[in-house]
């Protein structure tokens, strides 16, 4: 079947690197993984495998039948639909994992939808490009995205994985990236978390500015520039 550029699909098929998805999910038996772009089941089986009950989100119809052919009778629901339209309030669920090998150009958009839902999870897996996830895990300036996971979880850099490890090849290397301990406890309430994503907009609005010339007076913040400023310190301005 040809993949389509539309919906960025590019498969992954290699057993070491699905394993490692699978691993970093940390499921236990029973556990609920929602599944974005399951795509043709090669990491639905390595997830169903590992004792999951899967909801698996697929935007390609030409797919489904597929994926239900291949797993009847196992522990799996496919629905046909975009995972940024999905409303996982429909499904009473306790406790719930997120796991995917999803489009470069919406990786923002489902970390966002997933982050600050009313119901998070409780840990999210997403292979996603290499340098999205250094931005997010790795480096040593913040910037929005990496403030914005960071907020609500703990992100780590777990594997990157070379582009000749999908079908067909993406243009750049991906990585797995792992967030966990996912909540709210940053935040004192719905105003403070309104009020940190505020300040932190406005202090990159201009980013190559120190934060005096976007914020005004803000102590020893003052003359530093928004990359430079940690979560705690912003979660500390957003508090005051």
């Amino acid at each position: 079947m040809y993949k389509k550029k539309s919906l960025g699909q590019h498969f992954l098929h290699n057993p070491f690197y699905l394993n490692t998805v699978a691993d970093a999910a940390d499921i236990k038996e029973g556990e609920t993984v929602l599944e974005i772009g399951p795509g043709e089941g090669a990491l639905t089986e390595k997830l169903l495998e590992r004792g999951a009950n899967v909801i698996a989100l697929e935007k390609d119809s030409r797919l489904i039948e597929g994926l239900r052919k291949k797993f009847s009778g196992k522990d799996l629901e496919v629905i046909e639909g975009d995972a940024l339209e999905f409303d996982i309030s429909n499904y009473a669920l306790k406790d719930y994992k997120v796991v995917g090998n999803i489009p470069y150009y919406i990786s923002g958009a489902l970390f966002k939808k997933f982050l600050t839902t009313e119901h998070q999870p409780s840990r999210l897996v997403f292979l996603v490009q290499k340098e999205v996830a250094q931005r997010i895990a790795r480096s040593k300036k913040e910037s929005i995205l990496s403030l914005s996971v960071k907020a609500y979880g703990n992100p780590k850099y777990i594997k990157t994985v070379p582009a000749g490890a999908f079908s067909p090849p993406p243009k750049v290397d991906s990585a797995i990236l792992l967030i966990e301990n996912i909540s709210r406890t940053n935040f004192k309430n719905k105003k403070h978390e309104e009020k940190f994503f505020e300040l932190v907009k406005k202090g990159f609005s201009q980013k190559r500015k120190l934060l005096r010339n976007t914020l005004g007076d803000i102590g020893a913040l003052s003359t530093a520039r928004a990359e430079d400023v940690s979560l705690g310190e912003w979660l500390e301005l957003s508090r005051s």
